[in-house]
Protein backbone atom coordinates (compact mmCIF):
# COMPACT_ATOMS: atom_id res chain seq x y z
CA UNK A 1 0.00 0.00 0.00
CA UNK A 2 1.22 3.45 -0.78
CA UNK A 3 -0.04 6.81 0.37
CA UNK A 4 -0.51 9.54 -2.23
CA UNK A 5 -3.11 12.22 -2.89
CA UNK A 6 -4.69 10.05 -5.59
CA UNK A 7 -4.86 7.02 -3.29
CA UNK A 8 -6.47 9.18 -0.60
CA UNK A 9 -9.04 10.34 -3.14
CA UNK A 10 -9.73 6.74 -4.25
CA UNK A 11 -10.06 5.58 -0.62
CA UNK A 12 -12.47 8.37 0.23
CA UNK A 13 -14.63 7.68 -2.84
CA UNK A 14 -14.65 3.94 -2.16
CA UNK A 15 -15.48 4.44 1.51
CA UNK A 16 -18.29 6.87 0.72
CA UNK A 17 -19.72 4.65 -2.05
CA UNK A 18 -19.72 1.53 0.12
CA UNK A 19 -20.43 3.09 3.54
CA UNK A 20 -23.84 1.43 3.83
CA UNK A 21 -22.89 -1.84 2.12
CA UNK A 22 -22.23 -5.15 3.84
CA UNK A 23 -20.62 -8.23 2.34
CA UNK A 24 -22.26 -11.66 2.46
CA UNK A 25 -20.70 -12.30 5.87
CA UNK A 26 -22.10 -9.08 7.30
CA UNK A 27 -18.80 -7.19 7.34
CA UNK A 28 -18.60 -3.57 6.18
CA UNK A 29 -18.02 -3.89 2.44
CA UNK A 30 -15.18 -1.37 2.44
CA UNK A 31 -12.98 -4.00 4.11
CA UNK A 32 -12.93 -5.87 0.77
CA UNK A 33 -11.45 -3.15 -1.46
CA UNK A 34 -9.10 -2.10 1.35
CA UNK A 35 -7.85 -5.68 1.71
CA UNK A 36 -7.09 -5.75 -2.01
CA UNK A 37 -5.41 -2.32 -1.95
CA UNK A 38 -3.05 -3.42 0.81
CA UNK A 39 -1.61 -6.04 -1.56
CA UNK A 40 -0.23 -3.53 -4.06
CA UNK A 41 2.60 -1.03 -4.02
CA UNK A 42 1.95 1.00 -7.16
CA UNK A 43 -0.44 3.94 -7.21
CA UNK A 44 -2.57 2.83 -10.17
CA UNK A 45 -3.17 -0.70 -8.81
CA UNK A 46 -3.99 0.62 -5.33
CA UNK A 47 -6.52 3.06 -6.80
CA UNK A 48 -8.06 0.36 -9.01
CA UNK A 49 -8.30 -2.03 -6.05
CA UNK A 50 -10.06 0.60 -3.97
CA UNK A 51 -12.45 1.56 -6.78
CA UNK A 52 -12.96 -1.80 -8.50
CA UNK A 53 -16.61 -2.23 -7.42
CA UNK A 54 -17.64 1.42 -7.24
CA UNK A 55 -18.94 1.80 -10.82
CA UNK A 56 -20.51 -1.67 -10.89
CA UNK A 57 -22.29 -1.23 -7.55
CA UNK A 58 -22.87 2.54 -7.45
CA UNK A 59 -22.49 3.77 -11.04
CA UNK A 60 -25.58 5.93 -10.66
CA UNK A 61 -23.51 8.20 -8.40
CA UNK A 62 -19.90 7.29 -9.24
CA UNK A 63 -19.62 7.02 -13.01
CA UNK A 64 -16.50 6.68 -15.10
CA UNK A 65 -16.86 10.31 -16.15
CA UNK A 66 -17.08 11.34 -12.47
CA UNK A 67 -13.85 9.48 -11.72
CA UNK A 68 -12.20 11.10 -14.73
CA UNK A 69 -13.30 14.53 -13.46
CA UNK A 70 -11.70 13.64 -10.12
CA UNK A 71 -8.35 13.34 -11.86
CA UNK A 72 -7.84 9.59 -12.15
CA UNK A 73 -5.48 8.80 -15.03
CA UNK A 74 -6.32 6.65 -18.03
CA UNK A 75 -4.35 3.72 -16.59
CA UNK A 76 -6.83 3.58 -13.69
CA UNK A 77 -9.92 4.32 -15.78
CA UNK A 78 -9.04 1.72 -18.44
CA UNK A 79 -8.65 -0.97 -15.78
CA UNK A 80 -11.92 0.02 -14.12
CA UNK A 81 -13.78 -0.24 -17.43
CA UNK A 82 -12.52 -3.81 -17.82
CA UNK A 83 -13.38 -4.70 -14.21
CA UNK A 84 -16.95 -3.45 -14.49
CA UNK A 85 -18.85 -6.56 -15.52
CA UNK A 86 -21.63 -6.05 -18.03
CA UNK A 87 -24.21 -8.68 -17.03
CA UNK A 88 -24.91 -9.36 -20.73
CA UNK A 89 -21.35 -10.63 -21.19
CA UNK A 90 -20.70 -14.22 -20.06
CA UNK A 91 -18.53 -14.19 -16.96
CA UNK A 92 -15.53 -16.08 -18.36
CA UNK A 93 -15.53 -13.90 -21.51
CA UNK A 94 -15.39 -10.88 -19.18
CA UNK A 95 -12.45 -12.48 -17.33
CA UNK A 96 -10.57 -13.24 -20.56
CA UNK A 97 -10.86 -9.57 -21.59
CA UNK A 98 -9.42 -8.49 -18.23
CA UNK A 99 -6.29 -10.51 -18.99
CA UNK A 100 -5.37 -7.90 -21.64
CA UNK A 101 -4.64 -5.24 -18.99
CA UNK A 102 -1.97 -5.95 -16.37
CA UNK A 103 -3.45 -3.71 -13.67
CA UNK A 104 -6.96 -5.10 -14.13
CA UNK A 105 -5.57 -8.66 -14.22
CA UNK A 106 -3.64 -8.26 -10.95
CA UNK A 107 -6.55 -6.62 -9.14
CA UNK A 108 -9.05 -9.19 -10.41
CA UNK A 109 -6.80 -12.04 -9.25
CA UNK A 110 -6.64 -10.51 -5.78
CA UNK A 111 -10.42 -9.96 -5.90
CA UNK A 112 -11.15 -13.56 -6.89
CA UNK A 113 -8.84 -14.98 -4.25
CA UNK A 114 -10.38 -12.79 -1.54
CA UNK A 115 -13.89 -13.66 -2.70
CA UNK A 116 -13.00 -17.38 -2.48
CA UNK A 117 -12.28 -17.28 1.26
CA UNK A 118 -15.03 -19.22 3.02
CA UNK A 119 -14.24 -17.57 6.37
CA UNK A 120 -15.63 -14.30 5.00
CA UNK A 121 -19.07 -15.96 4.98
CA UNK A 122 -19.20 -17.90 8.26
CA UNK A 123 -17.13 -20.76 6.79
CA UNK A 124 -19.44 -21.32 3.84
CA UNK A 125 -17.74 -21.63 0.46
CA UNK A 126 -19.15 -18.98 -1.92
CA UNK A 127 -21.72 -20.32 -4.42
CA UNK A 128 -19.48 -19.17 -7.29
CA UNK A 129 -16.35 -20.77 -5.82
CA UNK A 130 -15.75 -23.15 -8.76
CA UNK A 131 -16.28 -20.34 -11.26
CA UNK A 132 -13.83 -18.15 -9.32
CA UNK A 133 -11.24 -20.93 -9.42
CA UNK A 134 -11.65 -21.27 -13.19
CA UNK A 135 -11.28 -17.50 -13.56
CA UNK A 136 -8.11 -17.56 -11.43
CA UNK A 137 -6.61 -20.17 -13.77
CA UNK A 138 -7.38 -17.97 -16.78
CA UNK A 139 -5.71 -14.94 -15.19
CA UNK A 140 -2.61 -16.65 -13.77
Amino acid sequence: MIYTDLVRKAANISFEAHKNDKDKGGYPYFMHPMTLALQFDDEAAVCVALLHDVIEDHGDVYSLSYLKEQGFPDSVLDALVLLTHDKDVPYLDYVRKIKENDIARRVKLADLKHNSIAARNHGIKPPKYDLYQEAIKILE
